[in-house]
Parts: C-alpha cells; structure tokens; sequence
C-alpha cells in the first residue's frame, strides 16, 4: 500500500475521489494529520491553485499528496465563476448563495440562453513538495434557473450534462461519478497512480 493524502477538508470531495480511487492505495486526509495554517489559493487558474495546495501539502506532511481544484465556467458571464466557483457569493461553501447569485446573474441576461457552461478540475500530484504529475478533466453542459435534485453539491442542482435531461443533483452517486469531470480526470490519474503503486 502506498499512502495518499487528499489535500482537501471538503467531504462531498474526499467521497467522490475515494469512490473512484484504484486499488493499492492507502487514502489519508488533512483530518489524519495536525491543523495547518490556511493554504491561500492564489492562482489565477484551476491548474494553478491544485499545484499549490498539492506542494504545500506534501512538503509539510511528507509523501505523495493529491489536490484539486475545480469549479465552473459559464460562457454567458466570460467564464465566471472559474475560480471562484466556491467563494462566488462571497462566503466559501456558501452553496445557497453561491447558486442564488449565479441563478440572479443569468436571469438578467435571457438573450443569451441556453446558458452553456463547463465544469473543469485540474489534479496535481506531489511528493514532499515538487509537482509529480498534473491532470485535467472537463464536462459540457448547460445552466438552468430552476434548481432541481437532491444530490451532489455545489451547482450539481443548476447543471445539466450535455446529451442529458437532468442535472447532476438528479442523478444517483454511481451515474454522476460515471461521467463527472472529476471522474475523467481522476481516470487519467488512476493510470498514472497504477505505475507508481508498481514501482513503489
């Protein structure tokens, strides 16, 4: 076994990598470990915020550390929220707020619909502080302004997946993680974890 540490405290996150996760793979999280100080992410891209968080993590705590950083891209708003998917309404988390204002912000722009947008993460592997590996996966779709679903987090409730009727909070666990843009990226990780887990 070869430990992994997810440079993350959000649960909806640690759930949805440990589901997809390939074997041969000891899973830890920040909670294992003592607090740290707050990690600024001050990238101006998602690639750029999970490499920083990754290094941090990995040159504090030793070994391998996996973060992400993902959010959404609305066409309509020039690829607002991006980053500042979790923060949006101005408190990180905020998931109600962070959906009400994106929700209020598109219903003063109906020339511009079917509102398109994309959902990005970007994974980046280090160990003891020095990138290992990065990785990026993608979903197209589209906003709505009508929540709907019970599932998921953050905007699952607003988007729907192109080639789909339902957002990703209608979806169950299993079929969102089939086709969710962290689950691409994190197919394109497990690959790579296989041959360092051979190695090790």
């Amino acid at each position: 076994m070869t430990d992994l540490i997810l440079a993350t405290n959000n649960s909806h996150k640690i759930h949805e990598i440990a589901a997809i996760l390939p074997p041969g793979c000891r899973l830890r999280t920040l909670a294992d470990f003592p607090p740290m100080e707050e990690i600024c992410e001050t990238g101006r891209t998602f690639a750029e915020n999970a490499a920083i968080k990754a290094k941090a993590v990995s040159a504090k705590l030793g070994g391998w550390a996996l973060a992400d950083d993902s959010g959404l891209c609305v066409e309509a708003l020039s690829g607002m929220p991006g980053v500042l998917s979790a923060r949006y309404a101005g408190v990180h988390g905020d998931d109600v707020g962070n959906n009400r204002k994106l929700m209020q912000e598109l219903g003063a722009l109906p020339a511009l619909a079917p509102y398109k947008a994309r959902f990005v993460c970007s994974l980046c592997l280090a160990k003891n502080g020095e990138v290992q590996g990065t990785f990026e996966g993608c979903l197209n779709g589209k906003i709505i302004l009508t929540p709907r679903g019970v599932y998921g987090f953050g905007y699952d409730p607003l988007f729907v997946p192109e080639g789909h009727t339902c957002t990703l909070a209608e979806m169950p666990t299993e079929q969102k993680n089939s086709l969710s843009h962290r689950a691409r990226v994190l197919e394109q990780f497990a690959t790579a974890w296989r041959k360092i887990c051979r190695g090790a």
